[in-house]
């Protein structure tokens, strides 16, 4: 199968000075910090959003453009990065799964640290979370390898932190303070989501949080590691909550808290047609009221394209493939699907397609065998045929009501063959 997963009051010359800001961060549950600091309420913050970067995922089903799809993801996030620094960001946030796994080798954490580096020379501070696959257990990335050393960020400044139990807390006086909660799993624990502590009067200008989990979907998110509610983030009362987990852009509000996935700046999968992003979100209080403007930016390469394509007009997988080759490009990710009626005599591999040098990019989604008013061969009645017909696209049918595709197509196989064979033509496996 192809390929598709800081700041300062004032900053240095020639850069605005800017809002502080306060951040919390979790992994689980959801939290918000509480303490408050000065704000200039006449200045704007600009963050650089990003999540699901999934570094070193082994991508197991690509087979030799494994390693490409690597490389992919590694271009994107330095694009990322350049794209901090041209824009001038005050603080960029990776909200969670940097790293695809905690088995991570020596020179790409160290990779991943020259890169950060550029922003601490830019002094351009850094906020990390860690998320479900770079989970912050025994075996964490973050605890076999000293990110902040590495990137050059000194233990006395804060321009790379990574949240952890171990450092809950992040105060970079007078601009930013950011706190977090978290599990040592990646299993969640059901915990409410704290409130602000009554009492604490906040001077912050910008109260920013951090997590890496889903917002619950009622049967479709009860199984997720992570899992909040829409109340649960109103009742933070944050201005911002940056997210990761789910990897297509999207932003929502609720309550008063506006809330965005900044989705993988590369698609890590094949169906992620809306990732390839990172979000610019500018924080503004210039005028007496705060607004939240979000910008999305592409990182990514990979481009998605659906095609259509007449089965009848195809008479074998050769001419299917030279079709493919008149679209062949590295960056781009074909979801085609044979439509109408496929001739029985149509043998197709879809695995030998994928793998062919004109489709290396090129997913493929196949169509029933059928023709007819209602989708389905016509067939002759009380004969061997017919009842064969009739019981294997029963079958079909009924796995296809469970969503169970891959078998159902393995039975639309066994139609095809079938019919030939019944109608006296020699079949090779």
């Amino acid at each position: 199968m192809g390929a598709p997963r800081s700041h300062q009051t004032r900053g240095p010359p020639g850069r605005p000075e800017r809002a502080p800001a306060r951040f919390a961060a979790r992994h689980s549950p959801l939290a918000a910090g509480n303490n408050p600091m000065e704000a200039d309420s006449n200045r704007m913050l600009r963050i650089l959003h990003t999540a699901d970067v999934h570094l070193g995922a082994r991508h197991a089903d690509l087979g030799d453009a494994a390693s490409g799809q690597r490389e992919r993801q590694f271009a994107a996030f330095k694009t990322t990065i350049e794209l901090a620094l041209g824009e001038k960001v005050d603080i960029v946030l990776i909200a969670g799964d940097l790293f695809d796994s905690n088995t991570q080798p020596s020179r790409s954490v160290e990779r991943v640290a020259a890169e950060l580096a550029r922003l601490v020379r830019s002094r351009i501070r850094t906020v990390i979370i860690p998320g479900t696959h770079d989970v912050y257990d025994r075996a964490s990335v973050y605890r076999a390898h000293d990110l902040k050393a590495l990137a050059g960020s000194k233990p006395n400044d804060e321009f790379v932190t990574v949240l952890t139990p171990d450092k809950p807390e992040v105060c970079s006086p007078p601009a930013m303070r950011s706190s977090s909660r978290r599990c040592s799993t990646r299993n969640a624990p059901a915990e409410p989501a704290p409130q602000h502590a009554p009492g604490r009067r906040s001077r912050a200008t910008w109260k920013i949080g951090l997590v890496h989990g889903a917002i619950a979907i009622s049967g479709k998110t009860d199984s997720d590691d992570v899992v909040v509610t829409k109340d649960e983030i109103a009742a933070t009362g944050l201005d911002y909550l940056a997210l990761g987990h789910w990897h297509s852009t999207q932003q929502g509000k609720a309550g008063h808290v506006m809330y965005a996935y900044s989705g993988a700046p590369e698609p890590v999968a094949l169906d992620q047609d809306r990732a390839g992003k990172v979000l610019i979100v500018s924080l503004d209080d210039s005028r007496g009221s705060k607004t939240i403007t979000f910008e999305e930016r592409t990182v990514g390469k990979t481009h998605f394209e659906k095609v259509d394509i007449d089965a009848a007009a195809i008479k074998s997988q050769p001419e299917l493939v030279t079709r493919l080759a008149t679209r062949a490009n590295p960056d781009l990710v074909l979801d085609v699907r044979l439509t109408g009626v496929r001739a029985d005599e149509l043998d197709l591999d879809t695995d030998e397609i994928e793998g062919s040098s004109a489709a290396r990019s090129s997913r493929f989604a196949f169509g029933p065998v059928a023709a007819g008013a209602d989708g389905r061969r016509p067939a002759i009645p009380d004969t061997i045929v017919g009842a064969f017909i009739r019981d294997v696209e029963a079958q079909i049918a009924e796995l296809e009501a469970s969503d169970e595709t891959e078998h159902a197509g393995e039975l639309r196989d066994v139609l095809r063959l079938g019919r030939l064979l019944l109608a006296g033509h020699e079949v090779s496996l």
